[in-house]
């Protein structure tokens, strides 16, 4: 198992070039069973969760090859074992989206109740409500869900909304199956985050017939078959607002190349407020910080909001503000298992309920820490790049996941990140 062992604080200079989004890629992937024949993704990054994605469509019959140009070759001409199995399933949450397509091609699928970060529990219940208005059949067994609609599927008015806003990837898998549903479904209260946007985009370029695209309302009109596609993903927002906190934490000047900022406009306005400079250019942008970061208060909501998905990333940086913040966490409300680690590094800071108050601290010292999901591990390594000393960050798989080999892109900028064998530190 490997750990980064990290040494701080530095300077970043220089350009990084943001990746395919791998929010967008994965359903995308999934969305290829619904097409027979050789489908092409570009962009795709190369990440563990995009390598068992792949495992899981080859486990259901397909076949998926990577180049190496970012490009993902998906043969679905097979698809006879629609079944997600645990073993697969249980590694990545996305895994989900695989239902959706296998229920509108095959007319049955059993799969795995998903895992994922330990970033507190999400119901798939939702997924399940939005599928059996399209008429499926749906009952659990032994950790597995059964979906069986041996006559097709119907269109129908779907509510998608939640306790916690409206559902990514249930809003994804309700789409995919819907494309191929007989007559018209509308998806109302459906997420509105660009990664959804993308799917629906490219299930328009096989051949579905869907408008409302990027709003809250979704309508399709069924189709009859799709066919494969040839598509190239959006930028990863994710990804290229880790950099922009990268360069505020450091206190340093960064250029990010294939970086959208309209995606990612809330963040913009949050690193801004607290004194941080992000200037537009022709490919993305231009991100500094000279001066003092400024507290701030942050609430994660769904896009267009604040992302939960940088939520823990921005701790760390309104850790060194001078003042008091408040991050309130509004979509995952046990999102915080950064918090502990955080304050191993001398971070002050307080939860209470949904909500962390963030009291600033000159400097942060460096530690050893442990990495408990994905974005926790970026809020980390963050936190190492500002540090006095060597953090020594374990169970890095975790921003393997999400990150592809970000210590190869932050070191060429000035960080001093060495992977390592849990063995050898």
């Amino acid at each position: 198992m490997d750990v980064f062992r990290i040494e701080g604080p530095v300077k970043l200079s220089g350009s990084v070039t943001v990746n395919g989004s791998k929010n967008a890629s994965l359903p995308i992937m999934a969305a290829a069973i619904l097409a027979p024949g050789k489908s092409v993704l570009k962009s795709a990054p190369d990440l563990s969760d995009i390598t068992v994605c792949g495992q899981l469509l080859e486990q259901l019959g397909g076949k998926v090859t990577r180049q190496n140009n970012g490009v993902l070759l998906i043969d679905s001409t097979t698809i006879d074992n629609p079944v997600g199995d645990y073993e697969i399933v249980r590694k990545m949450r996305a895994s989900i989206c695989i239902l959706g397509p296998l229920l509108a091609r095959c007319g049955r699928a059993t799969v795995s109740m998903p895992g994922g970060c330990a970033i507190g529990y999400r119901p798939v219940d939702i997924h399940l409500r939005g599928l059996r208005e399209l008429g499926a059949k749906i009952r659990l067994d032994n950790g597995y869900i059964v979906a069986e609609a041996p006559n097709g599927l119907r269109g129908s008015d779907i509510f998608l909304g939640g306790s916690f806003g409206s559902t990514v990837l249930g809003t994804a898998n309700v789409l995919m199956a819907a494309t191929l549903a007989k007559g018209r479904t509308v998806i109302e209260s459906a997420a509105c985050e660009p990664e959804v946007a993308d799917l629906a985009t490219c299930l328009n370029q096989m051949g579905a017939k869907i408008t409302g695209i990027g709003s809250p309302r979704l309508t399709i009109k069924g189709v009859s078959q799709l066919k494969p596609f040839d598509y190239e993903v959006i930028p990863d927002r994710i990804e290229a607002g880790t950099f922009m906190i990268a360069a505020a934490i450091a206190k340093s000047r960064l250029e990010l190349k294939n970086c959208r900022l309209e995606d990612l406009m809330a963040v913009v306005d949050k690193l801004r407020e607290i004194g941080v400079t992000v200037e537009s250019t022709h490919s993305g942008c231009v991100v500094a910080r000279s001066g003092p970061v400024k507290p701030a208060d942050i609430t994660t909501q769904p896009f267009p909001g604040f992302p939960t998905d940088l939520q823990a990333q921005f701790m760390a940086l309104l850790s060194l503000a001078e003042g008091n913040s408040i991050v309130i966490e509004k979509i995952f409300p046990d999102r915080f298992m950064h918090v502990a680690e955080l304050a191993r590094m001398a971070a002050n800071l307080r939860k209470e309920g949904p909500a962390v108050i963030v009291s600033g601290v000159k400097k942060l010292i460096a530690a050893p820490v442990m990495a408990s999901d994905l974005r926790a591990s970026a809020a980390l390594v963050l936190a190492g790049l500002a540090a006095e000393g060597t953090t020594i960050i374990n169970r890095v798989y975790h921003i393997d996941r999400g990150y592809e080999k970000i210590e190869q892109r932050l070191n060429p900028l000035g960080a001093k990140i060495i992977r390592q064998d849990a063995t050898g530190v």
